[in-house]
């Protein structure tokens, strides 16, 4: 509370439906060059009905169609991509900037322009690694189709438990991972590994456990009807703002671990660690 991590949180929801469109887009790229399009298209949206319904899904589905880059000269298409980059790294950027204000770090006031600039190619390069993450995504998934296919005929009653497990395992790893990235790069501080990956362990825990409650909540709320038409963004808002509380708190997690059994976060070269000054507000 003290961090203000709820503002944040809706702070960060707000740029995440600016960016989920071209991230979208580019990730999709990254995934279909290798894995072909329509398969990643599938899989994707697949996960993201999962997690926030159909009617939202079909809403950024929409939205990705209608600005997907046209075919037309070279010059509008070189300028659509660096559009679509800024406005993907968005969401990044923000995580990047609450994180440090959870972590109260800061960069030197005379390393702006460089920061800036370092902060930008980071979150690009976090948009490869989502991008990344994907096609392995779709890889595993693939490889375990298949294996289904032979396990069912030699174990046709454990084949679901066992599947339904290993399913939990690698998601379970895929989003540690994913935090583990975040943690390690975004951030201008440096921990160790162990350090990292505990703390995104915990993260991982909690986010699996949420996203089933939050997906709960909002099939069996009536937040889109209330809305009307706008119910479907109103959802996504929703369901990333509850999610970015709970990758807040394991930022808060991992500082603490850090601080009282780790090795301490350490400020990189441009940055400095900051006191923050908590005000307290008397109503009259």
């Amino acid at each position: 509370m003290e961090d203000n991590a709820i503002k944040l949180s809706a702070s960060l929801s707000y740029y995440t439906i600016f960016s989920l469109p071209p991230l979208s887009i580019i990730i999709l790229s990254i995934a279909g060059f290798f894995f072909g399009k329509d398969a990643v298209r599938g899989q994707f949206f697949g996960q993201i009905n999962g997690m926030v319904g159909n009617e939202a899904a079909l809403q950024i589905q929409d939205t990705i169609k209608n600005i997907e880059l046209a075919d037309g000269n070279i010059f509008a298409t070189i300028f659509g991509g660096i559009m679509l980059l800024i406005g993907a790294s968005g969401v990044f950027a923000e995580i990047q900037s609450s994180i440090n204000y959870i972590w109260s770090l800061k960069a030197k006031p005379n390393k702006g322009i460089i920061m800036f600039i370092k902060n930008r190619l980071m979150s690009f390069s976090m948009i490869a690694a989502v991008g990344f993450l994907l096609l392995v995504s779709l890889m595993v998934n693939s490889v375990m189709d298949i294996l289904n296919d032979r396990l069912v005929i030699y174990f046709p009653d454990t084949t679901i438990v066992l599947f339904y497990i290993l399913n939990i395992v690698i998601l379970f790893a895929s989003t540690t991972l994913l935090f583990s990235i975040i943690f390690k790069t975004l951030p201008d501080g440096t921990m160790t590994w162990k350090d990292t990956i505990i703390g995104a362990a915990f993260t991982s825990f909690f986010f699996m456990l949420g996203k089933f409650a939050i997906g709960f909540y909002l099939g069996n709320s009536t937040v889109a009807s209330i809305y009307g038409a706008a119910g479907s963004v109103v959802i996504i808002l929703v369901w990333v703002y509850y999610s970015a509380i709970i990758l807040y708190f394991g930022a808060e997690f991992t500082k603490i671990y850090a601080t009282k059994y780790g090795r301490k976060i350490i400020p990189k070269d441009y940055a400095v660690e900051i006191q923050k000054e908590i005000y307290e507000i008397e109503s009259k």
